[in-house]
């Protein structure tokens, strides 16, 4: 385990940086990555197509993926987790569309975002899930 301290200001707050927090760096840069991409503003927003719905699926599966992965490595994948991982991907989906719909000019928080962000989560949730339950089963086959 390799500690660093970090200075703000006069204070020095220890963090403890290992293996398992690394882990979620891609899942916090995809993040902040997304609410990027969706709060920067854009004079030539492209209309409402099939094309835009399934980028927003295929980014939150991603999303999704990005964070069950080094979950699962510190937890018992399970339903549950699947569930938590799912609603959180999808909350945070509602929130980009409420900053876009309230924050910016240019852009506009739809439903049918937040239904292809849902779908994503679900989506690449489950992958992560059944890719576990396959793993697991050929382990006892062992």
């Amino acid at each position: 385990m390799q500690a660093t301290s970090v200075t703000v200001s006069k204070y020095t707050c220890p963090i403890v940086l290992n293996r398992s927090h690394m882990a979620f760096l891609p899942a916090v840069l995809l993040t902040v990555g997304i609410a990027i991409m969706s709060l920067t503003e854009s004079p030539h927003m492209p209309s409402v197509s099939l094309n835009d719905k399934l980028l927003h699926g295929a980014m939150y599966a991603l999303l999704a993926v990005t964070w069950a992965l080094p979950l699962r490595k510190l937890s018992t994948f399970n339903f549950h987790l699947s569930t938590y991982i799912i609603c959180g991907v999808t909350a945070y989906g509602a929130l980009m569309e409420i900053l876009q719909r309230f924050c910016t000019l240019t852009r506009s928080g739809e439903m049918a975002d937040l239904l292809a962000d849902f779908l994503g989560a679900f989506v690449g949730t489950m992958i992560v899930l059944l890719f576990e339950i396959s793993r697991s089963r050929h382990l006892d086959k062992k």
